[in-house]
């Protein structure tokens, strides 16, 4: 009889690489899995650094290392044109890329055209659609085209940017609902993210989904509601503390950027603001000056008492003039945290820890910052302060972002969403994102466009156990989701994958197509080598490489004859990505 490759003895082979490959202390502590531990303070430069005006040759390990902080991660093809084009010369291009990305998935504004918005899914026309709230009032159609974009679309550095701004400048399906306007929320940081930061914040606070997340639409302006003028000091703009230009605080110690009463007159002077005109309610639209529900563009001045209109006192000096109105006073609000020192060294972390690194040196910041205030960068940019393409390419350009090898204090754990677009790319495949959704992106916390919080799914400063480092994406690590990240793997390499939903619209299910690399399989070290060099940028370490290439050979004509090709395969990704070297950046 035939022997089939099922049982203890697939499981042992597993568990015995697994072992090897240091996954299970790999997901405990950042520094043991990144860097040689050598002096964090001096990064060596790549040879991709430009030299004389011309780029040097990139390496395997740098583009690697470009393609997993500038996109959803390398494919061999992406590797190749980094290293033709150079590391410069890839990101300019990237930089001046047209969008791709866009969400247009889901329900129109048909609930807010229905005088009763609530009652929607239960008019005759929806009667049969089971997945009505679904289709018109959930994020789950932006989940679908935010992994195929992630998977598919070359404008891979604009989407890193806007998954990074989403992660800052928060709206949650958790606590608002409208498809319709989270479309046009996302679309519209996405459009705008290598631009300039203030044009960000204005879309920002003009959003009528942002409006309803912060409490900021139809507020009172004799006890105008304070969340979205908190947030917009303490999480969007220059943060709770002085900084000083390195990012580290000022004096030493936290000395407060602002008080509840300056809160109290940014609350004030963001008053006055309403839905756009285009929704419909039977009893009519409430409070007196203001539009009915609807999600279909930009905040709009509106009417009556609902705008304060005393002299407000902003910081950077700046002062709202008595009698302001609304639009008017949105600039003054836009040019005190624009003008004000932190918005430069607080933006500057937060986008290095979601593209480079987690730790970032105080002089890493500063350059950053100091792009950024400029904006400018060796060439980039507009001059403009608060330029974005020209903080961007500071971040990825800089010496610590292009060193030979990291250091201990480098690296980053990768979160949720960039492992499962990172395998699907890197392997090949496909998703349509539905098992990334609730199923997967539930298991690992971190299911798009559900932070349970303004504060993110996981907080900047958080601590890696046992170090002085700090790992934003180990907030929602522990001992159950390092396990769902293996049965994640087990789900595509194992399982096949999840089925497509049939009733999604162009459904193709979430799998990996290994027909790529079944050439390799009767060389099982040169298949390892080729999939480690892709997606670490060299080879696996001894002895992980060697388990690795034991578990994929284990398979052979004897064992699994109809299939043996495609099991090596199997098996060496598994382990490749379930490795530390991936797990974490570098």
């Amino acid at each position: 009889m035939k022997q089939t490759p099922v049982g203890r003895s697939h499981l042992a082979w597993r568990q015995r690489a697994a072992r090897a490959l240091w996954v299970w202390p790999c997901v405990a502590a950042l520094s043991a899995c990144s860097g040689n531990g050598d002096d964090p303070t001096a990064p060596q430069a790549m040879a991709s650094g430009r030299a004389g005006g011309a780029e040097a040759p990139v390496s395997q390990m740098d583009a690697v290392r470009l393609a997993h902080q500038a996109t959803f991660g390398p494919t061999e093809q992406l590797v190749a044109d980094i290293q033709a084009q150079g590391t410069r010369a890839w990101v300019v291009g990237q930089l001046g890329m047209a969008q791709q990305s866009r969400y247009r998935s889901g329900g129109d504004d048909a609930p807010d055209q229905n005088t009763s918005r609530t009652g929607f899914c239960a008019l005759p026309a929806q009667a049969k659609n089971p997945n009505c709230w679904r289709d018109f009032y959930s994020s789950e159609p932006l989940l679908w085209d935010f992994y195929r974009n992630a998977v598919h679309k070359d404008d891979q550095l604009r989407q890193r940017v806007a998954l990074a701004l989403m992660q800052v400048l928060v709206v949650s399906n958790m606590e608002v609902d409208g498809t319709y306007g989270l479309r046009r929320f996302y679309n519209d940081l996405t459009a705008t993210a290598l631009g300039n930061y203030r044009d960000v914040l204005r879309k920002v606070a003009l959003s009528p989904m942002m409006g309803e997340y912060l409490n900021h639409v139809n507020n009172d302006a004799a006890a105008p509601n304070e969340n979205f003028a908190r947030e917009l000091l303490q999480l969007f703009s220059i943060g709770p503390c002085r900084l000083n230009a390195d990012g580290s605080l000022a004096g030493g110690h936290c000395k407060p950027t602002y008080g509840n009463e300056t809160v109290r007159e940014y609350a004030y002077a963001l008053t006055g603001w309403t839905y756009p005109a285009g929704g419909a309610n039977r009893w009519g639209c409430h409070p007196a000056g203001a539009n009915c529900h609807y999600l279909g563009g930009d905040m709009v001045p509106a009417g009556g008492s609902l705008r304060d209109t005393g002299a407000r006192k902003l910081l950077s000096n700046v002062v709202v003039p008595a009698g302001s109105s609304a639009p008017d006073a949105l600039e003054k609000v836009l040019d005190s945290v624009m003008a004000h020192p932190n918005v430069g060294p607080f933006l500057a972390r937060h986008l290095i820890q979601h593209l480079v690194t987690s730790n970032p040196s105080p002089a890493y910041i500063a350059r950053v910052a100091a792009a950024f205030d400029r904006g400018s960068f060796d060439g980039i940019g507009t001059g403009r302060r608060g330029d974005l393409s020209a903080t961007v390419a500071a971040i990825l350009l800089d010496a610590e972002a292009r060193t030979v090898s990291p250091t201990r204090r480098g690296g980053r754990l990768r979160e949720p969403i960039q492992l499962f677009v990172g395998v699907i790319r890197a392997i090949g495949g496909d998703t349509d994102g539905v098992a990334l959704g609730f199923w997967q992106g539930g298991n690992l916390a971190q299911h798009a466009f559900r932070s349970p919080s303004v504060f993110n799914f996981y907080p900047p400063d958080f601590p890696v156990s046992g170090t002085d480092l700090v790992g934003p994406a180990f907030g929602i690590h522990n001992a159950s989701t390092a396990l769902e990240r293996l049965n994640y793997l087990s789900m595509l390499f194992d399982k096949k994958g999840a089925p497509p939903d049939r009733t999604v619209p162009n459904a193709v299910g979430t799998f990996v197509k290994l027909n790529a690399w079944t050439r390799d399989a009767a060389d099982v070290p040169a298949l390892v080598d080729r999939m480690s060099r892709l997606v670490l940028g060299t080879t696996l370490p001894e002895p992980a490489r060697t388990r690795v290439i034991e578990a994929a050979a284990h398979y052979d004509e004897r064992n699994a004859p109809d299939n043996w090709r495609e099991m090596r395969v199997a098996r060496a990704g598994w382990l490749v990505m379930a490795s530390p070297q991936y797990q974490i950046v570098p």
